[in-house]
């Protein structure tokens, strides 16, 4: 089972990917954490790709592609793989179906979980940060003491492109970048579109239910 999934800041994905690579046994696979890992490693690819980041600049295709096709050829995911974050570009999906050629496989489904903007607003609006790393939400997950990190004490923060005028521009490039795309795979046939304004587990589980139905599983 090869999946790849698309959804917009604030959507979720993250969460979802981790519970259905552990649900079909599949590595949940994304492209910024294949750059992490090679530049960790210092990998020739890697150290390419990182000249590019610390400049603030984007990882050039040639060297993305260089880095997934190794990723997608290790051995764990012979069996399948939820690939995330690539493609992101109608030139990019057409390369990674020839990677996936190449490898012997093809892409079997993809999921758009798909939220109303002023729902992702809501989400990301009221996001509050730690330094440790700790996420909180004015709403959702409050700390126990308003404003204070639950886990080290530290003062939450709230990051700039969490405010309201950056989520809009956030989610306006996403729309724009991702539209051509699910365009694309709808008309191969493969696309999928989740409600994702619900409950975690009710979205996981309408996922589960769609993906069984559509015989990849």
């Amino acid at each position: 089972m090869i999946i790849v999934l698309f959804g917009p800041p604030g959507s979720g994905k993250g969460t979802q990917a981790k519970l259905l690579a552990e649900r079909y046994g599949v590595p949940h696979i994304s492209t910024g954490d294949i750059l992490r890992e090679n530049i960790k490693n210092e990998t020739e690819l890697g150290l390419k790709a990182k000249t590019y980041m610390d400049k603030g600049e984007l990882v050039p295709d040639d060297v993305l592609i260089g880095l997934i096709k190794d990723r997608l050829s290790q051995s764990d995911g012979a069996s399948g793989f939820l690939l995330d974050g690539y493609p992101r570009t109608l030139p990019q999906a057409e390369t990674l179906s020839k990677i996936l050629s190449e490898l012997g496989k093809s892409l079997d489904v993809v999921l758009n979980i798909d939220v109303p903007a002023e729902k992702l607003l809501n989400r990301l609006a009221g996001r509050r940060m730690c330094v440790c790393g700790a996420s909180y939400h004015i709403s959702f997950n409050k700390p126990k003491q308003a404003g204070i990190c639950d886990l080290c004490g530290s003062k939450l923060y709230h990051r700039d492109d969490d405010k309201e005028e950056a989520i809009m521009n956030r989610l306006d490039v996403y729309k724009n970048q991702t539209q051509p795309l699910i365009d694309h795979y709808t008309q191969a046939g493969v696309m999928l579109t989740i409600n994702g304004a619900a409950d975690i587990v009710v979205v996981f589980n309408e996922i589960c239910r769609m993906l069984d139905d559509f015989g990849h599983v």
